[in-house]
């Protein structure tokens, strides 16, 4: 078990200051190998001995040494495929990796989830005059997920993974209106510039992205998933994942808010829906 793992595994037995140097460290790890423990220690909000304390509770000697596990943490593993994933791993080993890697980042996930973030994020729209998905690259797809999931509910949706189309929606919004941005890393320059722009059209920006990331800088609301997976090295996998579980849980809170009477709605949404299908008995004979 790697060090990364150590903490997403250690976690519920940490102290609450201890907590805080993990998230720190599992939102930025190639950061914290670059960092000195003073920066680490106010990234964290916490005492130098506290890193000390956290660094030892994680069997290595102090900050030097738990830095150069984190190093091999992270260089393990296939460039720019998945850390997981060695270079002579066969289909038995590396789908077998796959599954675990992504279970327990969702794992982690879950356990760092804002449960009252997500209760107000619900609120807002439930309560949205219109709601715009906006996602890039990877995210792109969990924007158009997010579209298809919320566009049954009776209520405006659009999804723009375009750069111009996005500008031009932000532009366009007003009070009112929710503009939720998705973004693993909270680092695409375009999807900050558009946080900023509908925010500042009275818009209420939710970002579905890293804490203390620039784009959660540009957001009223910012809904974080701690998944320790570098996607400037690997190919985004377990963090593309719990991005969709995450707007399975809003668009599931936002049916339970609107009520019984809503859910008869999504019904006859469903039942419309029947014919497009063959029956299960036409072709289980």
């Amino acid at each position: 078990m790697n060090v990364l793992e150590k903490i997403v595994n250690s976690v519920n037995s940490f102290s609450k200051s201890e907590r805080k140097v993990a998230d720190v460290i599992l939102a930025n790890p190639q950061t914290t190998i670059h960092s000195s423990i003073a920066a680490l220690a106010k990234m964290a909000d916490v005492s130098e001995p506290t890193v000390n304390r956290f660094c030892r509770r994680l069997d290595t000697k102090g900050f030097p040494d738990f830095k150069l596990h984190l190093a091999q943490s992270l260089a393990n593993g296939t460039p720019y495929v998945n850390r997981h994933v060695e270079e002579d791993d066969g289909p038995e080993a590396y789908t077998a990796k796959i599954f675990e890697s992504t279970m327990a980042a969702l794992d982690a996930a879950r356990q760092h989830v804002d449960i009252i973030t997500i209760n107000r994020a619900v609120d807002v729209l439930t309560q949205a005059k219109k709601i715009s998905f906006f996602g890039l690259g990877a995210s792109a797809s969990v924007a158009h997920d997010a579209q298809n999931k919320f566009f049954r509910f009776n209520v405006p949706v659009v999804c723009f993974d375009d750069i111009v189309m996005q500008r031009m929606s932000a532009i366009n919004s007003s009070e009112g209106d929710v503009v939720v941005c998705i973004s693993h890393t909270g680092r695409t320059k375009n999807l900050c510039d558009i946080a900023t722009i509908a925010r500042e059209n009275d818009a209420t920006v939710i970002g579905i992205t890293a804490q203390d990331s620039p784009l959660a800088k540009e957001c009223t609301l910012v809904l974080s998933l701690e998944v320790p997976e570098d996607t400037d090295m690997y190919m985004p996998m377990a963090s593309r994942v719990a991005q969709l579980v995450l707007i399975d849980i809003l668009a599931t809170g936002f049916t339970l808010r609107r009520g019984s009477k809503f859910r008869e709605n999504l019904k006859k949404v469903k039942d419309s829906l029947r014919g497009s299908r063959f029956d299960k008995k036409d072709y289980h004979g």
